[in-house]
């Protein structure tokens, strides 16, 4: 069943594209075709197969300049074209070898890759068992992003070897095609078109249940003793938590399309596992920077959502596998996340697929409008414990919160504090010091308190915000484990 479902599809595909070009016909690569949008003010790749030493000439509408380049003896070219500025005007691009082949209606405008696991890939139409608040109405309404927005969503697929092509099309917004679209993405890209006011493209790259090191490569693999590639041991594992199938099969056949940055949501299945998360991720981007060719472009990320993990590996490590994800960011320049913490409803305690996936793809906006773009005046930063003091039965929390302070002071819950026994008990009192901008908090079962968290659960969502409704960031003062 793992061949038919996974690997067949990727051959079949290469086989296509072989016997097409034994014919002396041009074929891009299915990224490079109708309704692509190329990122602006950029020298983007072009590649695909043709006859083994053909000469390809490429002409742009925007530009009187022609590219060339000669394909190789497997038949493989990439030739690099210069783009303007963006714009809602649709362009062309004619690829020949003497004869022409017309790319229709290409925008140029802002590229992102969005990749990770489900939370990433879950659909505006939701998975079984788990909706998208919201959903159906933006998928009736997408028509109206036609000629703003596309996205390429690349098929799960696995593969022991890296693969060079990839089913799909880049596909236009409207209610037959956008029910399948990531609705983080959607929300983020839509978001980032209406400020701009450019067209936004997104290469969708995401599988179900994948773990940092089913996007990583073989060969950074081999240096982790815990990882094996055998191929027997790889077979008894669940298919979706296998290592690097996914890099091979999903970001190596996308890794030369030009983006200009990458939003990322996972960690779920690397709950457990924490003592190796931040490296590992920062390994990742360092990577799929390299292969993009774009230097440190932007890496944005979700920390995970709260949700009660049940099993004797993940229960009550989810609270540590976020703490991993933000100190990933000390390791990964130009990069950023945004918390969740108060993204669920309670009847979501046993739902890893949260509802609100507007509220994530608008704040991943926020931060690529406020960083990348300037924008200024969206808010983009959480408010976050930076100490803490004691002061007879109370502990004097200080908070960062830059963006607008906090912007509560009344049931404030999630605190909880811990004396010499490590033992903690929800804060029965938490106020806001307005003149100090601490949060003072005490408990009538701590007499003498000693340490102080906040959310540091599986779940638990919280009450304080600073600017724009951002939450207060899940933490502890100790290193107990």
């Amino acid at each position: 069943m793992f061949e038919k479902m996974y690997l067949r599809p990727a051959l079949i595909m290469s086989a296509i594209i072989l016997a097409a070009s034994a014919d002396g016909k041009v074929v891009p690569s299915n990224l490079i075709g109708d309704n692509m949008v190329l990122q602006q003010n950029a020298d983007v790749r072009l590649w695909g197969s043709a006859d083994p030493g053909a000469r390809l000439v490429v002409k742009t509408s925007w530009s009187d300049a022609t590219a060339t380049c000669k394909a190789d003896s497997r038949g493989k070219w990439e030739v690099t074209v210069k783009t303007p500025r963006a714009s809602f005007t649709p362009q062309t691009v004619t690829i020949s070898d003497g004869t022409p082949l017309t790319l229709n209606d290409v925008l140029i405008g802002e590229v992102w890759l969005a990749s990770g696991q489900s939370n990433m890939e879950m659909p505006l139409k939701g998975f079984g068992g788990c909706n998208v608040e919201g959903g159906t109405d933006e998928i009736a309404a997408s028509g109206r992003w036609a000629d703003r927005v596309r996205f390429f969503n690349v098929p799960l697929r696995q593969s022991y070897e890296p693969v060079d092509s990839v089913d799909g099309q880049w596909l236009v917004p409207g209610p037959d095609t956008s029910s399948d679209f990531s609705a983080t993405a959607w929300y983020f890209a839509t978001r980032l078109s209406e400020v701009l006011d450019i067209p936004v493209g997104v290469v969708s790259c995401a599988h179900g249940g994948a773990r940092v090191e089913s996007w990583l490569p073989k060969e950074i693999l081999k240096e982790y003793p815990d990882v094996s590639l055998d191929r027997k041991d790889i077979e008894g594992m669940v298919h979706y938590l296998r290592p690097m199938m996914m890099y091979n099969a999903m970001f190596n056949p996308v890794k030369n399309y030009t983006v200009n940055g990458m939003i990322w949501y996972q960690g779920c299945s690397n709950v457990g596992a924490h003592a190796d998360y931040a490296p590992r991720l920062a390994r990742l981007v360092d990577h799929w920077r390299g292969e993009l060719g774009r230097g440190e472009i932007p890496f944005y990320a979700v920390e995970i959502a709260p949700y009660d993990y049940d099993s004797p590996e993940q229960d009550g490590k989810g609270a540590y596998l976020r703490e991993a994800q933000w100190k990933s960011l000390e390791m990964i320049p130009n990069s950023g996340m945004i918390s969740t913490n108060d993204l669920v409803q309670p009847y979501e305690r046993l739902n890893i697929h949260p509802a609100n996936k507007a509220g994530v793809g608008h704040r991943l906006a926020s931060l690529a409008l406020n960083r990348t773009y300037g924008k200024k005046q969206f808010l983009c930063n959480s408010p976050r414990y930076v100490g803490h003091k004691v002061k007879g039965n109370e502990v004097w929390v200080a908070i960062e919160a830059k963006d607008n302070g906090i912007c509560r002071n009344y049931d404030i819950r999630g605190f909880e504090v811990a004396g010499k026994d490590r033992k903690f008990y929800p804060a029965d009192n938490a106020r806001l010091n307005w003149q100090t901008n601490e949060i003072v908090v005490s408990s009538d079962k701590v007499a003498e308190p000693v340490a102080v968290r906040y959310c540091f659960k599986d779940f638990e969502p919280g009450t304080l915000y600073g600017g724009d409704w951002l939450p207060l960031i899940p933490f502890r003062s100790d290193d107990w484990e």
